[in-house]
């Protein structure tokens, strides 16, 4: 029995339409044609289609491999590589607690010294 395909909001979808189409430019480029690809990449022509398309069913393999084919299997170092917000996050949880601020009305002061008599 089949999966049911994943939930993928329309920006999620976007953006992976964008690298199949990235993709299935970058094998244009090349001049190679979807058959080759699939072979190489030991994937079907069908899921080679559906990488190509941004098909939100494709495996995350799936990708991996044509962009090893295509030579472009660096370009994953790129994702996530600069986690701005998460280090934020990090630095925040680093930071020492901020100290609070003594009440005006319970100022300390050392106590005064003792009364001295002077030695007759």
């Amino acid at each position: 029995m089949p999966r049911k395909p994943p939930i993928v909001f329309p920006q999620e979808q976007r953006l992976l339409s964008e690298l199949g189409e990235r993709l299935r430019l970058a094998r244009l480029r090349r001049k190679l044609s979807n058959a080759v690809v699939a072979q190489r990449a030991g994937i079907s022509r069908t899921t080679l289609y559906k990488v190509e398309a941004g098909d939100p069913g494709a495996t995350l393999g799936s990708y991996v491999r044509v962009l090893a084919v295509l030579g472009l299997e660096n370009d994953l170092q790129a994702l996530a590589a600069d986690d701005k917000v998460g280090r934020k996050l990090q630095d925040l949880a680093l930071a020492p607690p901020a100290r609070r601020p003594r009440a005006a009305g319970k100022r300390t002061d050392p106590a005064p010294p003792p009364d001295t008599k002077p030695s007759s």
